[in-house]
Order: structure tokens, then sequence, then C-alpha cells
């Protein structure tokens, strides 16, 4: 805890199922990870890398997950520990003769189903889609099964990512947010969202809370934010409408089946942004890909994110309490990026890095 308080942490990686490398914290050579507590109590957000995910080298699973409630911090710890797990584990029970997807193409000669004029794989996706459903709506009932904890009126959001050569899958639970930066004309980099914020100011997502019982409204002193609440009381103003926990309002609309998407990559394709709403509150997407891309060193680039987050908290928000915030930046290439030009093609960013006192970073980097 001292640590972390000071703002250092240290490489911590442990085995995990089926031969991954399970990291909590700290760098490699595709991964930079970080966290910061703010200013609202103990850290709430949890992260966690799964390298060589089912044994296959540069295989990755990444997820960031942010809690809420009196024991979110522990609801959010609990999820990033047992989704790995469940889904190594479901698709280990999935393939009878232990091979992986890509081996079972492979030995067959032929690639892994037909991919569509987008080229998204239509049974691959379908599969990992259906898994991750699984996974999902088994950690959450392990939350509701007689835990140390109770999770009635706590939850977590979650966005992962699943990366396997080209292919990306990503599965979203609630307004946490991953990006993809890729290289467009001119060699200039854009930010794509790779998940949508699922807050109940979504047409589709206020009408199932709806349906279901549950109210959404905004509060008096916050009218611009929509909350979902219990159909007889005024609690508890949840900000998203999927979650882990939170099953005071499971009846009502609430979700934890995730939003579920697939991408292939391309050689355009740079890094992916993973991080908690404690960055997306403050920072816009081409903010984020900008602050990332600049930094020379790549397992420095989530700590120097969050440092930009929070300065961007205390000038833009100088009266309100800096949110907790975790980043994962997955790069897709070994190579350090070329960031000068950035800043020589790109001069309309809305977002002045130089007003945040870069120098002043805690850190050797």
């Amino acid at each position: 805890a001292k640590k972390e308080g000071k703002g250092h942490q240290q490489d911590l990686t442990t085995p995990g199922h089926n031969g991954a490398i399970v990291r909590l914290q700290g760098s490699s050579s595709f991964i930079s990870m970080y966290t910061r507590k703010g200013k609202k109590g103990i850290n709430q957000d949890a992260m966690t890398v799964w390298e060589n995910f089912m044994g296959e080298k540069k295989s990755f699973f990444c997820g960031v997950f942010d809690g809420h409630g009196p024991l979110g911090h522990k609801v959010s710890r609990h999820v990033r520990d047992t989704l790995p797990f469940k889904l190594s584990s479901i698709i280990k029970t999935s393939q009878p003769n232990g091979c992986t997807e890509n081996d079972a193409a492979a030995s067959a000669g032929q690639s892994y189903g037909k991919n569509d004029s987008n080229g998204v794989n239509k049974d691959r996706f379908s599969s990992w889609e259906a898994r991750l459903i699984r996974a999902f709506k088994e950690s959450d009932e392990e939350l509701n099964s007689g835990l140390s904890f109770n999770s009635y009126n706590s939850g977590s959001t979650a966005v992962t990512i699943v990366k396997q050569d080209e292919h990306l899958i990503i599965s979203n639970l609630g307004d946490s947010r991953a990006i993809l930066c890729t290289r467009g004309n001119k060699n200039r980099l854009i930010p794509i969202q790779l998940t949508v914020d699922l807050k109940p100011r979504l047409p589709d997502e206020a009408e199932r809370i709806e349906k279901c019982g549950g109210r959404v409204f905004a509060m008096d002193e916050e009218p611009h934010v929509l909350r979902v609440w219990a159909p007889d009381q005024d609690s508890p103003g949840l900000a998203m409408t999927r979650a882990f926990g939170d099953f005071c309002l499971k009846d009502y609309g609430l979700s934890s089946i995730p939003e579920v998407s697939y991408r292939r990559l391309t050689n355009n394709d740079e890094f992916v942004v993973l991080a908690t709403d404690g960055v997306w509150d403050v920072l816009t997407n081409k903010e984020v890909i900008t602050i990332v891309a600049s930094v020379k060193k790549q397992s420095a680039a989530a700590k120097v994110l969050v440092y930009y987050a929070v300065q961007a908290w205390k000038s833009r928000y100088p009266g309100s309490q800096v949110d907790d915030c975790a980043v994962i930046c997955l790069f897709l290439k070994e190579q350090p990026l070329v960031s000068k030009s950035l800043y020589d093609q790109d001069h309309d960013h809305d977002y002045d890095m130089s007003k945040c006192g870069g120098s002043q970073l805690d850190f050797a980097d």
C-alpha cells in the first residue's frame, strides 16, 4: 500500500491456468499497466493481464474492472481473478483434444470458418461470444453464492479483450472503455472506440431497465447524469446499466451479459488501451492515443496516461474528488512508436498537455 501510495508498482506475476502468466501490475514486452487510487477512499479499480493465454505465445487476455458501492473493491478483485480463469476453463473443456482453434484449422489445412466482407470470422466470433457470455454469467452467479462478502449493493464494471494473432475479441460490461489506435491517411494516428459506454442515456438500455420495473432519472444536483434506481426506493443510483453484482437491481433490468464484438487487426494498428472511467471522464479518445503514442518508453505508457488523467481532474474539476484510474496498454508491435510526427501533423487537438507539468513525473522514465 505504501508503494502504491507513492506511485511505484513493482512487476507482479504468477502462473495461471493452462500455461498462462498472470500479471497484476508492471510491464512486459507488449504490456504496460498501472492503477492509482483516487480521493474517494480505497482503490476500487482492478486489472489483470494473462500473457500466453491458453498456452499460446503472444496471446493475451486483458481486463480492467471498476468497482462501486461499499464493497466494490472486493467485487472488482474477485472478478479480476475468476473471469479469465473461468473463460480459460470453458475453452479448455470445449476442446476435447486440448488443441486450440488455430491448431485445428492448421491441421485441416484451411482457415477456421469464413470471413464476411468486413473480415469478421462468423464461426470464430459466435464461438467466442458464447464462451464469454457464459464466463461472465458464471462469474456473476458466483458473487451471489455465499462468498465472504455481500454484493447486494456493490458491483463492478468490466472491459476485456482477448488477442490471438490478428483476432481481437472485445467484451464490455458497464462504462469502462477500450479503444484502438490505428494509422490512417498520411500516417496519422486515429482512435477507434471498440466499446460503447453502457449508460442509462442509451435508449435501448434505458428501455430494458424500465420494462423490468427499474427507474431511470437524474438527480436535481446533477441533471446531466442519468442513473438507475430501484422501483420503490431512491437507491442505488447506478450510472451504468450493466455490471457484475448489484443484485438489488438484477430483477429490474441491470444485466451481467456483456456486449461482445470482434475486430480483425491489420498492420496499421498500433496499440489498444483499456481504462476505467476515471480516465474517460476527463480525457477524450484522441487525447489518450496522443499521450500513449508520445511516451518514448512503452513500459511507462500506462503510468504517464494516469498521471495526465489526474492532472486533468484537478484542472477541470477542482472542486470534485479525483476518481480511481486503471489503465492497460497492449502494444501490437515491439518497436517504439515515432511520436514526433504526431505533433507536427496534428495541430488541432484540444488538450494542451504542456499545462500538466509533465516534468514533475515521479519516476525515472
